[in-house]
């Protein structure tokens, strides 16, 4: 099959975020980014591990269906780019929650994020 190791991969990933998101949330420490998803998390997290595991399912299907194609590699490098820059914002969101990291140095190095962006 094209592409399950590196498709499971993005699924995993995919998984791991909704988790991580839920824990974060509900612990005060951090805050849903994106507006729908922040809804459905909203309306229970049951409904937002649902949303979230039917779009990874879905992205899985599709990329097994269709990972022969250029496309669907790019995408899928691309995916898994972004979704492992999120772990590294998970990691760097549970060093501060255990006190790690300061909440300052987390500060100063958004507002540089911001800056870059």
């Amino acid at each position: 099959m094209h592409l399950f190791r590196e498709t499971f991969l993005l699924f995993s990933l995919n998984l791991l975020d909704a988790i991580l998101t839920i824990v974060w949330v509900r612990n005060g420490v951090a805050i849903e980014g994106n507006q729908l998803m922040a809804r459905l998390l909203d309306s229970g997290d049951l409904t937002f591990l649902s949303a979230k595991i039917a779009i990874g399912t879905i992205a899985a299907l599709v990329l097994l269906r269709w990972g022969n194609r250029r496309l669907a590699r790019y995408g899928l490098t691309l995916a898994l780019a972004v979704y492992i820059s999120l772990m590294g914002i998970h990691v760097m969101t549970g060093l501060t929650a255990f006190g790690y990291i300061s909440k300052t140095a987390m500060t100063d190095l958004s507002l540089i994020v911001e800056f870059l962006v």
